[in-house]
């Protein structure tokens, strides 16, 4: 085995820690030939219970895992850190404006970003899960400039899985068989799911499905809403899903995507990929090759579609001012 690696997950005793720390700890994210120390951060108040997740990883045995530290402080939890799921953040609470909920993660992630920049090393790969993720990134990424901002992304597999699924139930074929679709923009309800350049069993998305008032009237919505819809459904938010989709995207990320496939990724936009704002972080389609990102460019774009990426766009843009507001 190779030397171990450092990864910290934030909120680790949280709903979502719970089923991530699992994932990673049994090698399917890094590999199974990838030693690991654990790096476990929570608020204090959360000690108990992320001591008991620690006797409940101690009893699985996972041979991968050398080490593993708890803590309330985000100078510990990050020093010497290879990678970074960013879970823990304020949730949205009822009658909770959005400046609101923008403030109590800004100084979250302020703070998490400050620790960041002082003690990581300057590869690590830093993955926003908690919510709002795109946003939540950036400033991470603001408080940590001695950081590439290549090394900060935002989650967007989980709606990109979403929309796999959807497309394989329309078809009724394994999800195995659906590749390329891209979710464009915001981790919310103005994200834009694309299926026109997606593949099912080798062939174009949209002859397989034949239907575009289903893609755009059905399928666009369903992804949009789907968090929304799970709330609803179990009275609580994504969680194993969520942490699933966090696995995909940081294996894509350690190990690379393969030929002729692209995942999506909220990514830091410099302003030249399909007119996206620049300054933001925008999920786009991305290849990955050692530990690189980078943008799919050159897909055709409709009006209908453009109109779309606009306003997730105009979203974000919104957003990130509001959050800088708040900071001045």
């Amino acid at each position: 085995m190779s030397e171990p690696i450092r990864v910290v997950i934030t909120g680790a005793a949280g709903q979502i820690g719970y089923s991530l720390v699992y994932m990673v700890a049994s090698g399917s994210v890094f590999g199974d030939d990838q030693p690991l120390i654990l790096h476990l951060l929570d608020i204090a108040p959360a000690l108990g219970a992320l001591n008991g997740l620690v006797m409940e990883l101690e009893d699985c045995a996972f041979k991968v895992v050398k080490g593993i530290v708890t803590t309330a402080d985000p100078l510990e939890a990050f020093r010497d850190a290879d990678a970074a799921f960013m879970v823990g953040a304020f949730p949205r609470k009822e009658g909770m404006e959005r400046k609101d909920l923008l403030s109590k993660n800004i100084d979250i992630f302020k703070v998490q970003g400050g620790a960041i920049d002082q003690v990581a090393k300057k590869s690590i790969k830093v993955l926003v899960v908690g919510n709002p993720a795109n946003t939540n990134a950036a400033i991470c990424s603001h408080y940590a400039p001695s950081i590439p901002k290549e090394n900060f992304t935002a989650m967007t597999r989980l709606d990109h899985n979403r929309a796999l699924n959807q497309l394989a139930k329309k078809c009724g074929t394994d999800v195995s068989n659906v590749k390329n679709v891209i979710i464009w923009g915001n981790h919310s309800s103005t994200q834009f799911p694309d299926a026109a350049h997606a593949v099912i069993s080798g062939k174009p998305a949209p002859e397989v499905i034949n239907d575009n008032e289903w893609l755009k009237t059905v399928f666009i919505p369903t992804v949009q809403k789907r968090g929304a819809a799970v709330i609803e459904a179990r009275k609580a938010s994504s969680a194993m899903s969520a942490a699933k989709a966090a696995c995909d995207h940081m294996r894509s990320w350690w190990h690379g995507t393969p030929e002729g496939e692209w995942v999506s990724m909220g990514v830091y936009s410099d302003g030249t990929h399909y007119n996206a704002p620049e300054g933001v972080m925008y999920s786009f389609p991305v290849t990955v090759k050692n530990h690189v990102w980078s943008v799919v460019d050159g897909l055709p774009i409709s009006d209908d579609a453009r109109k779309l990426m606009d306003i997730t766009g105009e979203e974000l843009v919104s957003e990130k001012a509001e959050a800088m507001s708040i900071l001045a």
